[in-house]
């Protein structure tokens, strides 16, 4: 899989050359690029941004040195029509579903905006170009971009095929196919300050420690997300 990421602070992105996301690369599972926005621009300021039309609060970060930087992008992609992934409060919930439905696309874009963010002709102008996906974290407003990206990346990176050790820990964990959370887990030593690990759990019956197990998913679902629980209990 091939990732980009457009940035105004490129070094915001240095995260994503550790850890296993940072061994993917190392082992050619990953290809991520880091590209600077102010590269295209012409001007001794090398501004990407300007006033509001209509007035207004802050400033809009300008389509041109978008347009330059996706183009080139472009040129390179294995594909014909890549996915460009724009973090923005305004788009869609990004989800564990969203993330293995992304993690089976071959080029994935990031346009971290800044400001108040892009100006909105840029995408008219990339959906003729390229698969556009608005996508938020949560209902919250951060900064810029880059924290939504380093954190998609990281959910969708993970699904790529031998980037995680071992397979089956995609399987057990939060959010995975059947919506529930995950279960609390232990290790050594069994005691540790007077608080001791779950007898069941020391048993070696697999198939009551299983059993176990999914009832603490359930009820960590019901009392932490009953959204989820709802969602599940609709999909049973």
């Amino acid at each position: 899989m091939r990732i980009d990421v457009v940035s105004i602070f490129p070094e915001y992105l240095e995260a994503l050359n550790i850890s296993l996301l940072g061994k993917a690369q190392d082992s050619g599972l990953l290809e991520i690029n880091v590209h600077d926005l102010r590269d295209h621009t012409f001007d001794r300021h090398k501004t990407v941004d300007d006033t509001p039309y209509g007035g207004g609060a802050g400033m809009v970060m300008k389509p041109e040195p978008w347009a330059l930087t996706l183009e080139g992008i472009l040129e390179q992609s294995p594909v014909e029509r890549p996915v460009l992934i724009v973090p923005t409060p305004s788009g869609e919930v990004f989800s564990q579903p969203g993330a293995y439905e992304l993690a089976e696309s071959e080029h994935l874009i990031f346009a971290c905006g800044r400001y108040e963010g892009i100006d909105e002709r840029m995408f008219h102008w990339a959906r003729e170009r390229f698969d556009v996906r608005l996508m938020s974290l949560g209902d919250y407003v951060l900064n810029g971009g880059e924290v939504a990206a380093l954190a998609m990346i990281e959910a969708i990176g993970r699904l790529v095929p031998g980037v995680v050790g071992n397979p089956e820990s995609l399987v057990e964990e939060s959010h995975s196919d059947d919506g529930l959370l995950e279960y609390p887990v232990y290790t050594k030593p069994s005691s540790w300050r007077e608080y001791e690990v779950p007898e069941i759990l020391l048993s070696g019956d697999h198939a009551r420690i299983a059993a176990w197990r999914k009832e603490q998913q359930a009820e960590r679902t019901r009392t932490r997300r009953p959204d989820l629980w709802t969602k599940h209990q609709n999909m049973a």
